[in-house]
């Protein structure tokens, strides 16, 4: 009874800590979402250079993209015409960092450790993508027949309703849309924070203080093939380092983890070949342990210094107590409503066509794992000719296009261009 009690007040203070910071990054990811736009980039990504390869990275640092969302987008900006090492910059730097994550950072570990993140997450990018240019020159054999034009007519800031507030959007965006993609892993990442602050010993990792080389490859290893978001990754860091992980080796995990796992390693070999892939995972390899062994050995350890926020230890976020247990119980109740959500299947009274003169098709897709991948589904979707509606069903996996002489065979090919794999019609 004693190890549940200590379990929940151990998650219920990182929940604190973390809440008023990730509202705000939440807040920018929404005002990103909003005036931001994504579909021009792809102008400045084409050509194999140091200058495409430098967007990438700078596009992809700000935008709160974890992997599951950033792989479609990816691809997405490959099919259109973006250069492999565009691409890869982007895949590297999204994911590893955002402004949700660097708010979050700052909150429970230190200033320095926010700031590093988007510096490693751009060096790193502009390094993958450099070296992809240098060593893998091979680009798509097959550019998304989807003109540029076509894709800003038909992006998520036209699809918004004419009559929807942008401010309204902006709020709906990041408190709904956007948790609904990192609330589980975010959960996850608490839990498995609060289960380590309890089950694992105080100075569990000091026997590898003498090589921390070693910790930072073990670390790399155990967190490549899973699926962490970059968010939900800064309690597991913050834990592992109460219980004696260096800091070095914390950055590993959060910058490594978000940017790797089964599925993104899996996608990426099929659509831009396994030397590409090879590449990738060898950029951030290097990216993340050679920043790792920066931080232990070459800058001042008081700036990394993290004060556990577990058991005896408190780490203050500098705000009053009354405000984090405000905001966490208002993050609480968004989070459990992004977990009810997808239960309540939408009404869309949008659809402007005629039951009697429209056919209603029914397709799986498979690998959508995120509300970026529905907009990401129907916006390429709509774009074949004779489609008039399209909605997406994440539990499903599933798509219902409503239409005129619709081509199946059209549907496929944009399914797959976007990086999904096509399921068949029911």
């Amino acid at each position: 009874m004693n190890y549940i009690l200590l379990y929940l007040n151990g998650f219920l203070q990182i929940a604190n800590e973390m809440s008023p910071y990730l509202l705000f990054g939440l807040l920018m990811a929404g005002i990103l979402h909003i005036y931001f736009k994504k579909e021009k980039t792809i102008k400045f990504l084409g050509k194999p250079s140091f200058k495409s390869t430098l967007y990438g990275a700078l596009i992809g640092v700000p935008l709160p993209l974890c992997s599951c969302g950033v792989v479609p987008t990816g691809v997405a900006f490959y099919k259109e015409g973006a250069s492999k090492g565009a691409t890869v910059a982007f895949l590297i730097s999204t994911p590893q960092t955002g402004v949700d994550s660097i708010a979050v950072t700052w909150s429970m570990m230190s200033l320095p450790f926010a700031l590093m993140r988007p510096i490693v997450a751009f060096i790193t990018g502009i390094f993958g993508g450099f070296i992809i240019n240098k060593f893998d020159k091979t680009q798509s054999k097959t550019i998304d027949t989807l003109s540029l034009e076509s894709i800003e007519c038909n992006s998520e800031s036209c699809n918004t309703p004419k009559n929807e507030n942008k401010i309204v959007a902006l709020f709906r965006y990041a408190f709904v849309d956007f948790l609904q993609d990192i609330a589980k892993w975010l959960v996850i990442g608490l839990a498995i924070a609060a289960l380590i602050s309890v089950v694992v010993p105080d100075n569990f990792f000091t026997s590898f203080l003498d090589n921390r080389l070693v910790s930072m490859l073990l670390v790399w290893v155990i967190s490549a093939p899973l699926y962490i978001c970059a968010t939900g990754s800064v309690p597991v860091a913050v834990a592992l380092m109460a219980k004696g992980l260096s800091p070095g080796a914390a950055l590993v995990m959060l910058m490594a983890g978000p940017a790797t796992n089964a599925a993104t390693i899996a996608i990426l070999g099929k659509v831009l070949g396994r030397k590409t892939l090879l590449l990738y995972l060898f950029s951030i390899t290097i990216g993340a342990i050679s920043f790792g062994l920066i931080i232990d050995y070459l800058l001042p350890a008081s700036w990394f210094t993290v004060a556990g926020c577990h058991g005896q230890h408190h780490h203050s976020t500098g705000l009053p107590d009354w405000f984090s247990i405000i905001t966490s119980s208002i993050l609480g109740i968004l989070i459990l409503y992004s977990f009810i959500k997808p239960y309540f299947k939408s009404k869309n009274t949008d659809m402007n066509f005629t039951l009697n003169t429209s056919e209603i098709i029914v397709v799986n897709v498979n690998g959508m794992t995120c509300n970026h991948c529905k907009t990401n589904v129907e916006k390429g979707i709509s774009l074949v000719s004779g489609v008039e509606n399209v909605e997406v069903d994440l539990q499903s996996k599933t798509a219902t296009i409503t239409g005129k002489s619709v081509s199946i065979e059209d549907i496929k090919n944009i399914v797959e261009s976007r990086g999904y794999e096509w399921g068949g019609k029911q």
